[in-house]
């Protein structure tokens, strides 16, 4: 009896580590024992045969499925309505009848084919997995663990599969030890009569793109854009990046601080005694000046172009020769293959001996940063202005107030004063000119306005005084000061005030109380100001004083004492 338990296992077994789906594996069974069966039979063709496998009971079952007939032509095929009535059973003519039996029944070689049939199904499946798989990872990068090494190839183990990855995939001077995981790129794959034939490569310029993409978070996240790779593995390799966002400097983000993130790359591209060399170029719309990048890390002098035929010659100084052409001249054919043009070198003294004449780097650049200011200067056609001054006078949807309201040209500023007390409509329009130029003045289309000059006094200045003492303290020190403050001298109270008859004709000379000191007419009050004109000098009249006036002055003083 089968162990259907144990036939379940098996199954999820086969599925785990296969990669092949459970109805793959019944389907596969299956046609394993309608084959066996059918070589039991004796009729390996001609016999109708049915298994049915149910995994959730348990139960696997076959059939020979024969058609009842009247009269029989084949064994196998058919059988008589006689005979089955024999058995006791009821059918027509043209049913099926079906004989059952089962696999426990099978004979060793019966057994031996359902084993070999099976094998054979699960591998066809393993290998229309793996197909479906990695038909996916074109294009990617996967990693293996060496399983075989010999000077001829390398067998890597990648998961459900083993690839074959050949010397000339592998980067010149690398080696390798059995149980090194190694990246591997992803060429192509097929599927063939032996299964999915993967082809790997270590060499392609796919394999160093994907060692920027998982290196730089730049690249990853698509703000920097390779545009091209060119590759000589083991010797060197150029990539043209160019960034889209004006912020990020594209070939600054991909070396590094002091060459960090480059180096990080360069260190994955096989342990060869010698290093592959990266140059990153900065690529631009500009030909002539991406085609003078390319050629880096050489210093281009000059250029010549030739679009039509797709050359490129490079003039290049003497001293500077041997760095332009590089190793073995890999450099020129990196720049030929990473821009599409054959690129000729020749040094400056064979330029100059045969006349050339080049555009110099200097000129190119120039030109370059010229182009960039012409495209970022904004469109002169944009904002200008729609309405001019002549538009303003006459056009009669304008009101009054619109064309006299004052305007701030560069020629003209326009102050008008407005009295909003007067009941007429008075303007006063201050001109300031900047230049030379005569201006026209505005005329205006409505006469019944009356223009009236008006005198404009400015507000006296008033100066604040801050201070933190309150009015009391204030009042004390005034109070104070003027206490400290000498008086003048009084009339003496014993001497008493002239009268008329004690003066005499001369001209009164002002002698206030008993002070000795010359008159200083500073200390007086400025009786004019600096408008009112000085009336001339006459000479001194006499003064002739009545009784009464003398009478008021001394009154005056008393009141003072």
């Amino acid at each position: 009896m089968i162990d259907t338990k144990a036939l379940i296992q098996a199954i999820d077994l086969i599925e785990q580590e296969k990669g092949i789906s459970k109805d793959a594996i019944v389907i596969a069974l299956k046609e394993a024992l309608e084959k066996a069966y059918r070589k039991q039979l004796g009729s390996i063709d001609d016999a109708l045969v049915r298994a049915d496998i149910d995994l959730k009971k348990g139960i696997i079952k076959l059939f020979q499925l024969k058609k009842v007939v009247e009269n029989v032509e084949d064994d196998f095929l058919e059988i008589s309505l006689e005979e089955v009535k024999a058995l006791g059973l009821t059918f027509n003519i043209g049913d099926t009848y079906q004989i059952e039996a089962s696999p426990e029944d099978f004979q060793k070689s019966a057994a031996m084919t359902v084993k070999a049939i099976l094998r054979q199904k699960i591998a066809e499946a393993e290998k229309s997995a793996l197909f479906e798989v990695y038909k996916d990872k074109i294009g990617e990068m996967i990693v293996g663990q060496v399983e075989k090494i010999d000077e001829r190839s390398a067998i890597v183990n990648i998961g459900r599969t083993s690839v074959y990855l050949p010397s000339s995939k592998r980067i010149p001077g690398e080696t390798f030890k059995v149980g090194d995981r190694i990246k591997l790129y992803v060429v192509d794959v097929e599927s063939t009569t032996k299964g999915a034939q993967i082809a790997v490569s270590r060499i392609h310029e796919g394999f160093l793109k994907r060692l920027f993409e998982e290196e730089l978070p730049e690249i990853y996240e698509g703000t920097v854009i390779i545009k091209d790779i060119a590759r000589e593995a083991g010797l060197r390799s150029k990539v043209a990046v160019y960034s889209l966002d004006p912020n990020v400097d594209a070939a600054g983000a991909c070396i590094g601080q002091n060459g960090s993130r480059i180096q990080k790359i360069v260190s994955q591209l096989g342990n060869a005694k010698d290093k592959e060399k990266i140059d990153i170029i900065a690529y631009t719309e500009n030909l002539p000046l991406y085609l003078v990048e390319s050629l880096k890390p050489a210093q281009v002098t000059g250029i010549i172009v030739d679009e039509v035929n797709k050359k490129a010659t490079m003039v290049i100084a003497d001293e500077n020769l041997g760095t332009a052409i590089g190793r073995r001249g890999v450099n020129p054919r990196l720049a030929t293959k990473l821009t599409g043009y054959q690129i000729e070198i020749k040094d400056l003294t064979a330029a100059t001996a045969e006349g050339l004449k080049y555009l110099s780097v200097d000129q190119l650049r120039t030109q370059d940063d010229l182009r960039k200011q012409r495209e970022a200067l904004p469109n002169p056609t944009q904002g200008q202005r729609n309405n001019s001054t002549t538009n303003r006078v006459h056009d009669e949807s304008f009101t009054m107030e619109d064309v006299m309201a004052p305007r701030h040209d560069d020629a003209v500023v326009e102050k008008v004063v407005s009295d909003k007390e007067d009941m007429e409509v008075s303007h006063t329009p201050s001109i300031t000119t900047t230049n030379t130029k005569e201006i026209e003045p505005v005329v205006s289309t409505v006469s019944q306005v009356t223009t009236k000059p008006k005198v404009v006094q400015e507000p006296p200045k008033v100066t604040v005084v801050k201070t933190t003492k309150t009015l009391e303290e204030l009042e004390k020190e005034l109070e104070q000061q003027k206490a400290r403050t000498p008086k003048p001298d009084r009339f003496d109270k014993k001497k008493k005030p002239f009268k008329k008859k004690d003066r005499d004709d001369k001209p009164a000379t002002p002698n206030i109380g008993a002070a000795s000191e010359p008159v200083n007419p500073a200390n007086f009050m400025k009786i004019y100001d600096d408008e009112t004109p000085v009336a001339e000098e006459t000479p001194t009249a006499e003064v002739e004083e009545t009784e009464s006036e003398i009478e008021d002055f001394d009154e005056y003083y008393e009141e003072e004492k």
